[in-house]
């Protein structure tokens, strides 16, 4: 089949629960041009200099894609994932700030034992039932809650940010002959109702601060000033969906790995200590994050001896490059213990993920407290069914039985 489909293949539904076999074929090739002039990087060497390339620009005003500049349309600036540096740089040391270091250091590590404690309550109400569901009744619910703590989100509202969250990440789905302009526009309307909301609860902080980021954000007085409310308000938007959006993924795809390893799984349970190194390896080995959409090059470039023009729109397919066997050796083996594992997890270069140290916190209690507490689980369907985006890539409903639970205190 021709490569020029492989973006076309990739996000069809019909790839989700396994997109490695096309991956594999993208790696073959190294760079693929596609039918809509884009073209696909599948190459860990290659993905990871574009990734510290300058000519490589992120900044979403640099698209031709006209969806992709309606998802946009909100009249709010974009986050500082979406532009360059010396923009993006200024916005990510103001959101940096009260998150961590070199100005809070301690903000996270604080939150750990928050997070081992929302994990306990979470499985203990799994108490009584043959069954449940991971994604609903855990793998949402806790970094949700920790987010929403983290920035002083109020616990009652996040129903209704559940409802704008799943609508924006709908957006990004474009499977093959679906019209993707409802969707845009319900995105598009979900991420400028968030934005309000969150601008609101700011402006509610300024009069009456708490002991939480929101309220460090808007009382900020360091060099550079504060960020002004539009440039707050998307910068607050992003750190709300992505401060759970990717982690609910993590623990998910995680969870099912080692529910179809056994013996990972035991071994984890015997060895508790290798948890960190085997959250490293479910990052490489089944990243939350498959893809960065549509680079844009600011010149002509040369990739894999590919030119890549000017304004072409570029992927890079960073789920493929985490297993290229030209980096990692046995790359389709999960292995717990791997060592020299500098996956794409977390991406790369200046726009890696901003939130990366929370995630990595709460997957490894979270993995570590289910392993400990569910004795005997057991997957009603494999594969699950998948959530439509081919970016955001995990289960919808992982289903689970068979859950006999230890004593919370064992």
């Amino acid at each position: 089949m021709s490569t020029e489909t492989l973006l076309e293949r990739i996000n069809d539904y019909a790839h989700r629960a396994d997109p490695y076999p096309l991956y594999a074929e993208l790696r073959e090739h190294g760079v693929a041009r596609q039918n809509d002039g884009s073209y696909l990087v599948g190459t860990y060497h290659e993905i990871a200099a574009l990734l510290h390339d300058p000519r490589i620009s992120s900044d979403v005003r640099h698209r031709t894609d006209p969806d992709q500049a309606r998802a946009g349309a909100t009249g709010l600036p974009p986050s500082f994932i979406g532009v360059d540096d010396p923009e993006h740089d200024r916005l990510r040391r103001l959101a940096m700030r009260p998150f961590g270091p070199p100005h809070s250091p301690g903000r996270i590590n604080a939150l750990h034992g928050d997070i081992v404690e929302i994990a306990g309550e979470l499985i203990d109400g799994f108490r009584g039932r043959d069954r449940i569901d991971l994604v609903d009744d855990f793998a949402y619910p806790l970094p949700v809650t920790v987010i929403c703590r983290l920035l002083g989100v109020p616990r009652e509202d996040m129903p209704e940010l559940r409802g704008w969250t799943d609508a924006i990440i709908a957006s990004l789905d474009r499977s093959p002959g679906e019209e993707p302009g409802g969707r845009q526009e319900a995105g598009t309307a979900a991420r400028l109702a968030m934005a309000q909301y969150l601008g609101a609860l700011a402006d509610r902080r300024r009069a009456d601060p708490a002991d939480d980021m929101i309220s460090e954000l808007v009382h900020d007085d360091g060099p550079e000033g504060r960020l002004a409310q539009p440039e707050l308000m998307t910068t607050l938007t992003l750190l709300m969906i992505a401060g759970h959006e990717t982690t609910v993924n993590l623990i998910t795809n995680g969870m099912l790995t080692l529910l179809r390893q056994p013996d990972a799984l035991e071994r984890l349970r015997r060895e508790p200590e290798l948890m960190p190194s085997a959250v490293e390896e479910l990052l490489r080995y089944e990243p939350p994050v498959q893809m960065l959409p549509q680079r844009t090059p600011l010149t002509d470039i040369e990739v894999g001896g590919v030119t890549v023009p000017e304004g072409a729109p570029l992927y890079l397919m960073l789920a493929s490059g985490n297993r290229d066997p030209l980096r990692f050796e046995e790359p389709d083996r999960f292995d717990p213990a791997r060592r020299d594992n500098e996956h794409f997890g977390f991406g790369s270069g200046v726009h890696s993920c901003f939130g990366a140290p929370l995630a990595r916190v709460e997957a490894q209690v979270a993995l570590a407290e289910l392993l400990r507490r569910l004795e005997t689980p057991r997957l009603v369907a494999d594969p699950p069914p998948y959530r439509h985006s081919p970016i955001l890539r995990g289960p919808r409903h992982l289903l689970i039985e068979g859950t006999a639970l230890a004593d919370a205190g064992t």
